[in-house]
């Protein structure tokens, strides 16, 4: 597959590194590349792209702003000066982050993991389906939606819990990236490390949501959303 790409930043000699770097890796179609997130902007609008690579401290629409205007299909990874600007780039949906000065080699990781994320899930999502195909083990499996009970994230892959089904589907990827295909009608993050569909909860016990004998715990900061959506539907 290829993935075609654009890039951005305000710094010449990082936007000709970038541009070397993506010219060099053979599943990347360079698009463009523009020296503002403003032109950017203009340009994504008739152009299909994949997978972005933009620098977070620019001046006028910075990227972590920039970012929440793209399309949800698109993938994009940060490149920052500045780590601590690591958590608020997975907080805007960013696939990845590099850290400056940036070298091929962490650059062509960061381009194989959006390029497994487009293989895993096919890149764009469609609303009407009502399954995925998930990787593991060399081989790819179709889950149902209406099956998962819920998605456990651990570090650099996922368990994938299914109902009547006592050995969970293991998959290398993201919690997030389950999280951007799952339908937010169906499934809601109660933890930083899972995903539950709210269509197969049946019992909250303590503050913990019970399918069978595993309790899902909800965190702190899902809280609020969690209680509002039991009480809309409580009696």
């Amino acid at each position: 597959m290829i993935l075609n790409t654009i890039i951005i930043d305000d710094e010449p000699l990082a936007l000709d590194l970038m541009e070397s770097y993506v010219r060099k890796t053979p599943f990347l179609n360079l698009v463009g590349k523009y020296s503002s997130a403003v032109k950017a902007t203009e340009a994504l609008q008739d152009k299909d792209i994949n997978l972005i690579f933009v620098d977070i401290q620019m001046p006028e629409l910075n990227g972590l702003e920039f970012s929440k205007t793209v399309d949800p299909n698109t993938r994009i990874i940060f490149t920052t000066a500045f780590d601590q600007y690591a958590i608020d780039g997975y907080k805007v949906n960013a696939l990845d982050y590099l850290l400056k000065p940036i070298s091929y080699t962490d650059f062509l990781q960061s381009a194989t993991k959006a390029l497994q994320w487009f293989n895993d899930f096919g890149g764009k999502t469609d609303a009407a389906k009502d399954f995925i195909f998930v990787k593991t083990n060399y081989k790819l499996i179709k889950v149902e939606f209406s099956s998962i009970l819920y998605i456990e994230g651990l570090k650099d892959y996922v368990k994938i819990h299914i109902e009547n089904d006592n050995k969970p589907i293991i998959s290398l990827t993201s919690l997030k990236n389950m999280e951007d295909i799952l339908p937010e009608a169906d499934f809601m993050r109660v933890h930083r490390s899972y995903i539950v569909n709210k269509n197969k909860i049946r019992i909250i016990d303590r503050g913990r949501i019970v399918f069978g004998k595993d309790y899902i715990p909800i965190g702190e900061s899902y809280k609020q959303q969690f209680n509002s959506f039991i009480d809309d539907i409580s009696i």
